[in-house]
């Protein structure tokens, strides 16, 4: 297959839903042709190639931050994103687009699959479209609804990563579309872990460590609040990560008075995070809406036990006392307490670990790629079958002849609907 990935974020840019497209991008170039489109950021060439990956950038202008784009970024991608996608297809023929993020990501692999004449398969990421912490999350404006709802409409497929995303989907947007559901997979981590002397940490001491943007969603304050209450365990918070909360938490670190328990580590490349995870003994978080949560997958590999709230896509594979503890949302003396249990116990910690490393394997990027490969056959399917169709009406062919167009369409293809038989649905 030729597919042409269509992503506004791509690492280096942004977060985890662009370290997961990267991921099955790099796996499925090991089988297929694969190109992705994507945000021009400084210092990045306008085109590479990346294990196998071709990558497209597009210059926008307005945004200057790796970790998070603004409104104006999003909208001169839309623009630049069509207009460098159309140049694209120009040069090279494409059988399928994987558009990641109904916005801003969205109106581009649309209106790039319709010049192509190919099928789009819409890959949902959570955050577009249900953001609680935000006031412009789209949910709660009338026209980015409609425009969602238009966009979901006129995909071929469309894809969530949990079962809390498709139900988001159906309960604000389109009831009528079912969706399918393919977890996201990480790279197996690599085992090494970081020397805690290298930091200044002694071995005697708990650290726990949380990974992720440092936005409002993230409720790294809570975390704050968690620390304060541990106080008189000996236990240190590592945050790791950039963005806008960054300055706002560091000063409430130090109102709190806790530069002895809470160390901001910034941007750290994968290597060096997975190495600190590793190196440390437990994983929290008191995001206030993951979409799936990425980083609690990375998190299991590392056989470490978390401790996290029960409101996102993480429910799908995360079960209170048997991967640690999932806590209802903003009950802090719950989350406290839970870490409290964890700290104190070391043989709990290294048995829910064990269990992590074992239950995580489900999860890599191989098992999503087979996944998503099966959906992108089926949408060229799908589409093949229906152009059959309009065909047949538009010459006006007796039935019998259409029938066998499709039935021959149907035999050369040799699929079975993958959305009547996959187990992920």
């Amino acid at each position: 297959m030729r597919i042409l990935f269509c992503n506004y974020e791509y690492p280096p840019l942004g977060g985890g839903g662009g370290v997961s497209n990267a991921l099955l991008a790099r796996e499925m170039a090991k089988q297929h042709e694969v190109t992705v489109l994507t945000t021009l950021g400084a210092g990045l060439p306008s085109e590479d190639v990346d294990a196998g990956v071709k990558i497209v950038r597009v210059p926008v202008f307005f945004r200057r931050p790796v970790a998070n784009a603004n409104f104006r970024s999003m909208l001169a991608f839309i623009i630049m994103g069509i207009k460098v996608g159309r140049q694209l297809l120009k040069s090279q023929p494409f059988d399928l687009v994987n558009t990641h993020f109904v916005l801003p990501s969205g109106p581009v692999g649309d209106a790039l699959a319709r010049a192509a004449g190919i099928p789009n398969v819409l890959t949902l990421h959570g955050g577009d479209l249900y953001d609680p912490s935000k006031l412009a999350s789209p949910h709660r404006h009338f026209i980015l609804r409609a425009w969602i709802r238009w966009l979901l409409r006129r995909s071929d497929l469309v894809v969530g990563q949990s079962t809390n995303t498709l139900d988001n989907m159906r309960r604000f947007y389109t009831p009528e579309i079912d969706g399918v559901r393919i977890p996201l997979g990480i790279a197996k981590p690599p085992v090494y872990a970081a020397r805690r002397q290298s930091y200044g940490f002694a071995a005697d001491e708990l650290l726990c460590v949380t990974v992720g943007r440092l936005v409002a969603r993230k409720g790294i304050h809570q975390l704050l609040a968690v620390m304060e209450a541990l106080r008189t365990e000996r236990v240190r918070l590592l945050v790791l990560g950039t963005g806008p909360q960054a300055s706002r938490l560091q000063a409430e670190v130090r109102q709190r008075g806790l530069e002895a328990h809470v160390h901001f580590m910034g941007h750290v490349e994968d290597s060096a995070k997975f190495g600190l995870l590793q190196m440390c003994d437990l994983y929290v978080s008191t995001s206030q809406h993951e979409g799936f949560g990425l980083v609690f997958l990375e998190a299991m590999a590392c056989g470490l036990p978390i401790v996290c709230y029960g409101h996102g896509g993480q429910s799908d594979f995360l079960e209170d006392r048997l991967t640690g503890y999932v806590v209802p949302l903003n009950d802090l003396v719950g989350f406290v307490e839970a870490c409290r249990t964890l700290i104190r116990d070391r043989a709990l910690r290294h048995r829910i670990g064990q269990e992590n490393a074992r239950r995580v394997e489900a999860f890599f990027i191989d098992r999503c790629a087979e996944r998503y490969e099966a959906i992108f056959k089926e949408a060229m399917a799908r589409w093949h079958m229906q152009a059959i169709v309009n065909l047949s009406a538009a010459k006006k062919l007796p039935l019998g002849v259409a029938e066998a167009r499709l039935a021959a369409a149907g035999k050369e293809e040799g699929l079975v609907s993958a959305l009547e038989h996959s187990p992920w649905c």
